[in-house]
């Protein structure tokens, strides 16, 4: 089971807090690094010193690292056309040398859209299907060919479709917790499917759903990467749990009934748990990206006993 590290930089982090926590998870030997797509901080946070672009900073930790899966976990269809979206990952691709996943959703926070004056239609199914099915015909048109497409959100007439990804094909991420139409857009286009903060019922009901729907259109439900992303708290006393549950303003009465909580062992079951029901990888949400002791306790209290 791989074992990444997903942040929240909207909640107030620079380039180089990320940095800074991307080196440390590549040198700690975790698999990936992810991050959020979001423009504007959530809950009581004033965000400062403000937003960080996603796949501009991908772009800057693709150059910065050498080892480490980095993606976003997700992006909104809402935010950027899928013709430029695919430009962009094919480009921070590049940069990396073929490290790069794109997780692609519907986008469902409205006030960050009304915030920056980004249209936020209320139904956006169709416009996520739309952008998977430009952003991979771009990717798998052949060189010297062109690329058309027409739909109801975006038409292409002609295009070289370039510039190509060195991967063969860049994993494709799609998440949610709807019981039809998020499995069904994950079958037809997604190398992976992702839930996340969720009880393990919830989960085990979801990935059974998700591998239906890829039974219904003679997919191999084999074929589709399941994974899960959970808030996570480690520490090896009292003080430190309740000190790092007080950083990222967690109830202390209910962070552990969903999510990776508690000592180094609690984790270690935790994570095990999910593997036994089906999670091929796991994304450890550590928000505070300030507590650079907590990612070296989890590498070097729970990471071994995984692999």
């Amino acid at each position: 089971m791989e074992i990444c590290i997903f942040t929240e930089p909207q909640q107030g982090a620079s380039y180089d807090d990320q940095l800074a926590q991307a080196s440390a998870t590549e040198r700690h030997g975790f698999d990936g690094w992810f991050r959020s797509d979001h423009y504007l901080a959530m809950d009581e946070s004033d965000g400062m010193p403000g937003p960080t672009d996603a796949w501009t900073t991908l772009a800057g930790l693709a150059r910065e690292t050498r080892r480490i899966r980095l993606g976003t976990l997700v992006s909104s269809a809402t935010f950027r056309h899928p013709s430029i979206l695919a430009i962009q990952v094919a480009q921070v691709d590049a940069m990396s040398g073929g490290r790069v996943e794109l997780g692609l959703g519907t986008g469902w926070f409205a006030e960050e859209h009304a915030a920056y004056g980004i249209p936020f239609p209320e139904k956006r199914f169709g416009l996520l299907e739309e952008q998977l099915d430009v952003v991979t015909g771009l990717w798998s048109t052949p060189v010297g060919s062109r690329f058309d497409f027409s739909g109801e959100h975006y038409t292409l007439e002609g295009s070289p479709a370039l510039p190509k990804p060195v991967q063969p094909r860049v994993p494709i991420i799609v998440g949610g917790n709807g019981p039809r139409r998020t499995p069904a857009i994950a079958a037809r286009y997604a190398s992976e499917f992702n839930i996340g903060f969720r009880g393990e019922g919830r989960i085990a009901e979801t990935f059974d759903g998700v591998r239906r729907a890829c039974e219904a259109i003679d997919r191999d439900p084999e074929t589709l990467r399941t994974t899960v992303a959970l808030p996570t708290i480690v520490a090896t006393n009292e003080a430190d749990y309740h000190r790092r549950l007080a950083a990222i303003d967690a109830d202390p009465d209910t962070f552990a009934d969903v999510n990776v909580a508690g000592t180094p062992e609690a984790a270690i079951e935790k994570l095990l748990r999910l593997k036994g029901l089906g999670a091929d990888r796991v994304y450890l949400q550590l928000v505070d990206m300030t507590d650079l002791d907590h990612l070296e306790l989890i590498a070097a209290e729970v990471l071994p006993h995984l692999n």
